[in-house]
């Protein structure tokens, strides 16, 4: 481990692999004062713990292929009360995941005695053989408390089918859901289902249901969107009735397959997820070695309804995440008209977080992975003409790479979200980590997780103002401790 996690590109405190390629997370779970997070390796689960979820140690394999296939995506529950009754009467984990073999796919289940050390396949598996569906993968579980059931909701091709269970090795199905609703661009993969308050009204809880979308021209590559309703145990219901709208998760090009954890302790008082920071369209063709892919900075999740009755899906940074501030560097107030300003700092890993506000420039913001020169960066900012933010890469280092069909490809791209500044005002908090950018616009309302692979020195920072004015106020920015090396 000593000469790991000092690579070029190499995140510091991101999860990542110690070698070989990590992709969708996997049976994200609390359990006695641990964090278990599991996740695709290769038709296997690889599995790492934390007890914060920012120092991670990596655990061997999890689950391996068998006589039924490999293991796909899927999810762990605490069988608290030992509805299986696989545990003796006691709590245990229960594992519930896609078994993949000559493209039949089907639903199976594994547990744990010993707080994930070990598992132990299920003798009755698949739990749900495959109806006759091409597409029928990814289970994700939770106890839904007002029907006294364990709720199951699958990927099948571009929906979703819920299944109920008193012991989770016997499932009903109840519905489905998808048809005419939301981008129907590619197949629909790793679903997840929570219920959060709406943020102002504790009482007011309404159902969120995720589901990422795989690689598709229309969304040039893959992505991830929610839908926001009620689910009463059996059914999911839309609040758009049209179905036509649609809510992304996240307006850069790198966050998918997003879950959140299972069974969190109930002091958080939050749901909390991650996704695997790359995209289907270029999975594993980054130039990183040993390893390929990783995780987000995990987020916690809430719901907030604006003005006009809309309700949308905010992220922000989990608290733990300031522990690893050291250094910090600050601005008061400074003003940049048509100009850019370079700061007193350099680093490819930190955290930034800056309050600025618009007079009359067209666009604003700040540069990262600034090359000395200026001839290499890339942008994180406002668009006031069109009314967007946005995270530019075209000019953020290397550019072109093959993709897994063996096609080159072109890496740099501008991406863009609508945003309403208010008053005349906007907050930008970014995680910048060495070949991640995070960015987390206003309270959380629009985040862009997007990849880039700059030159080795290329680490300064700047502001900038194109055609007019932008005041940059409480400019904060800490370099971050590396999670991997004291």
């Amino acid at each position: 481990m000593s000469e790991l996690y000092k690579e070029r590109f190499r995140p510091q405190y991101h999860l990542t692999p110690p070698r070989g390629p990590m992709s969708d997370p996997n049976g994200m779970v609390y359990f006695e004062g641990v964090y278990h997070q599991f996740y695709q390796f290769t038709g296997r689960w690889g599995h790492a713990t934390s007890q914060d979820l920012i120092h991670w140690e990596h655990r061997p394999l999890a689950l391996v292929s068998d006589e039924l296939g490999d293991i796909w995506s899927g999810c762990c529950v605490v069988d608290r009360a030992d509805t299986s009754g696989l545990f003796g009467g006691k709590a245990g984990l229960v594992a519930l995941f896609t078994h993949f073999k000559e493209g039949l796919q089907s639903q199976s289940l594994a547990y744990s005695a010993d707080g994930g050390a070990s598992w132990t396949k299920y003798a009755g598996n698949p739990v749900i053989p495959n109806p006759g569906i091409r597409d029928f993968r990814d289970p994700k579980v939770l106890w839904h408390e007002p029907s006294g059931k364990w709720i199951m909701v699958v990927s099948v091709d571009k929906s979703v089918h819920f299944y109920s269970s008193h012991n989770l090795t016997a499932w009903q199905f109840e519905s489905e859901f998808g048809k005419a609703q939301g981008s129907q661009a590619a197949v629909w993969e790793c679903p997840d289902l929570f219920c959060l308050p709406v943020e102002g009204d504790v009482s007011r809880q309404k159902w969120v249901l995720h589901v990422s979308i795989g690689d598709n021209r229309e969304t040039d590559g893959s992505t991830a969107q929610y839908f926001i309703g009620e689910f009463d145990g059996r059914r999911f219901t839309n609040d758009d009735v049209t179905g036509k709208q649609i809510h992304w998760t996240d307006y850069g090009q790198d966050f998918y397959a997003g879950v959140t954890y299972s069974d969190l302790p109930p002091e958080g008082g939050c749901s909390i997820w991650l996704g695997w920071t790359s995209n289907w369209k270029y999975p594993f063709a980054g130039p990183t070695a040993p390893w390929k892919g990783g995780m987000s900075i995990p987020r916690t999740l809430s719901l907030r309804e604006d003005a006009g009755g809309v309700i949308s899906l905010c992220q922000r940074p989990i608290d733990e995440l300031k522990r690893l501030r050291t250094e910090a560097f600050r601005i008061a107030s400074v003003e940049a008209e048509d100009q850019v300003v370079k700061l007193d700092f350099n680093s490819a890993s930190y955290e930034l977080i800056a309050d600025i506000e618009w007079k009359h420039a067209e666009s604003f913001g700040l540069r990262i992975f600034c090359s000395a020169d200026g001839s290499e960066a890339a942008q994180i900012g406002y668009d006031a003409v069109n009314g967007t933010v946005f995270v530019d890469r075209t000019v953020a280092g290397q550019n072109e790479f093959i993709n897994r069909e063996g096609v080159p490809f072109h890496f740099g791209k501008r991406f863009t979200a609508p945003f309403k500044m208010e008053n005349n005002r906007i907050t930008l908090h970014a995680f910048v980590d060495e070949s991640i950018i995070e960015l987390f616009v206003g309270n959380g309302e629009k985040v862009f997780t997007v990849l880039a692979y700059p030159q080795a020195d290329s680490q300064g920072l700047e502001l900038f103002a194109c055609g007019g004015a932008a005041i940059f106020k409480n400019v904060e920015v800490y370099k971050l401790k590396s999670i991997w090396h004291n």
